[in-house]
């Protein structure tokens, strides 16, 4: 969409000649090159405070200082676009901006090449003990036998998430001649043999890795994800590594086995609160840290910078966003219409991302009824960014989910078809494993929301939302009642509860809706109940 006024006599003067950009936080101009050097644009670099009029701006770029709140998009009238120069948009109302019709863009992979090298510095200077050297002469002294280190070949590296990121350090990893072991549940066979690791489970990695690292985001499942239970599988003299967020290995568990001599060594770039304020943990002498800067380096904050001036000057030349964060620009009219099945789909996508813990190879949608009228590509990539987001150390948007999916030797498509099983509108989704496959079929009613109404064949009408838990089991009298002690003795009390069966006596699922999260103890008993198969939590 171009502003150009076209002035066909001398008097009429344009309204506006250049696309208005405002960049609120620091850039340099190396950075802003794009914009700065176009013809298109006049860039103006101030504090939002600072500008008088804010409703003459075709877009923004921020970093992580300026709030984009809504109160301050109603004030950018004209606003198109919004642009973070980093991965995080903590920062940014994204459900305002998507009202609105505002993308809004990030650089996902500008700091990728930054922060694999800061872990591989990291484990380099731990395991020789540099940083301990380096202040022990700086203090007047000359210890050589005090810093004897270890050498990285032979050593067995585990990585924790296979993202872009994961993906770089086993790339350096191979030139130290370090056998690498890699769980992450969307590692395929054949992606692992082309890059060259041996994809492992958490366990396995665990009991069998001298050095660990971890990639992965942080989410519910992964928020103390090496924690006592789990550090007290590794081996004796294991070093941890944490360079990509805080809290996915516990603190207070990591001090435990720093203490009594478990733990040989940590290196740690990010903190559970930052800044870092707990003395006791910092202050072992086997614990080396720097203050959350493995993306803080010259080159990636160029790179972040000249990337979002790039998209956001081809977005407003009428190329689509690449990088884009939330819906595509819609109207009005079409947001409000497809919102519904956009947010199921993503719903659905989360669902099955924590049910199918194996890796998966395929994804397939199916839709009939109403929702054909719309762009279903849009839930398409809404339930295939639902899916990959909770096990992928990188944001995972509608646009790029695509590329991320392909990447992890993922194919997906999607069908229409005429068979709705009754329903007005139906989404079908169904995900192929290396071992199994899991579907399940959702709707909207506009009177009760977005339903799931069958899951792996089993007729179920709840809403994919809190706390739920799943349980696969044979139908027999007796199991729902120890079900339901089980959860009481736990203190779990049940808000909803859906039973679905195909035959008497046959195989029969619950889906339950509880008041607070699931506890392993508790999953672990329900195990062991004798006609319970199977039995995992979901946050929704």
């Amino acid at each position: 969409m171009n502003k150009q006024a076209v002035a066909d006599k001398e008097d009429i003067k344009p309204t506006y000649t250049k696309f208005q950009i405002l960049v609120s936080d620091a850039m340099s101009e190396e950075g802003l090159a794009p914009l700065l050097q176009s013809d298109l644009v006049e860039c103006v670099q101030k504090k939002i405070e600072e500008v008088e009029d804010l409703s003459v701006f075709d877009a923004l770029l921020v970093r992580s200082a300026t709030k984009v709140t809504e109160e301050l998009l109603v004030k950018m009238a004209n606003i198109k676009i919004i642009a973070r120069a980093g991965v995080g948009v903590d920062n940014i109302d994204l459900e305002a901006a998507t009202k609105r019709g505002v993308v809004v863009v990030n650089a996902p992979d500008g700091n990728t090449i930054s922060t694999a090298e800061h872990t591989f510095a990291m484990i380099c200077a731990l395991l020789r003990k540099i940083p301990q050297a380096n202040a022990s002469i700086k203090a007047g002294q000359w210890e050589r036998q005090s810093f004897q280190g270890s050498e990285l070949r032979g050593k067995t590296l585990g990585i924790v998430g296979f993202g872009r990121i994961g993906t770089q350090i086993a790339q350096r990893a191979k030139a130290f001649e370090m056998p690498l072991l890699v769980f992450d549940p969307f590692l395929t066979k054949e992606r692992a043999e082309k890059i060259g690791v041996v994809p492992a489970s958490l366990e396995q990695l665990l009991e069998t890795a001298d050095i660990i690292t971890v990639h992965t985001p942080l989410t519910k499942d992964t928020k103390g994800l090496l924690g006592m239970k789990n550090i007290a599988k590794t081996k004796k003299g294991v070093y941890l590594i944490n360079c990509a967020r805080g809290g996915i290995i516990d603190e207070q568990a990591l001090k435990h086995y720093l203490e009594n001599g478990h733990i040989a060594g940590a290196a740690l770039d990010v903190f559970e609160e930052e800044p870092a304020t707990d003395r006791d943990l910092i202050d072992f002498d086997n614990v080396i840290t720097t203050p959350h800067i493995a993306a803080s380096t010259v080159e990636a904050q160029l790179n972040v910078a000249s990337q979002v001036s790039e998209e956001v000057l081809q977005f407003l030349l009428g190329e689509p966003a690449k990088n884009s964060i939330n819906l595509p620009a819609l109207s009005k009219e079409v947001y409000e219409k497809i919102k519904p099945f956009y947010d199921l789909s993503k719903d659905m996508g989360n669902f099955l991302s924590q049910v199918m813990k194996t890796p998966v190879k395929e994804i397939e949608v199916y839709y009939s009824g109403s929702v054909t009228n719309y762009e279903t590509s849009i839930t398409t990539k809404s339930l295939l960014a639902g899916f990959l987001q909770p096990r992928i150390d990188a944001s995972v948007n509608d646009v790029n989910a695509s590329l991320i999916a392909k990447e992890r030797g993922i194919s997906f498509g999607e069908k229409h078809v005429t068979k709705s099983y009754g329903y007005s509108n139906l989404i079908h989704a169904v995900v192929n494993g290396e071992d199994r496959a899991f579907e399940i079929q959702g709707t909207y009613i506009k009177e009760y929301g977005p339903r799931i109404v069958n899951v792996n064949g089993f007729n179920v009408d709840f809403v994919p939302k809190g706390h739920i838990l799943y349980i696969q089991h044979t139908d027999r009298p007796g199991v729902i009642g120890r079900m339901g002690q089980l959860l009481g003795e736990h203190n779990v009390n049940i808000a909803t509860m859906q039973v679905g069966r195909k035959e008497e006596g046959g195989e029969a699922i619950m889906m339950l809706t509880v008041d607070k999260q699931v506890s392993d103890t508790l999953l672990t008993a329900l195990a062991n109940v004798e006609e319970i198969v199977y039995a995992n939590k979901i946050e929704a």
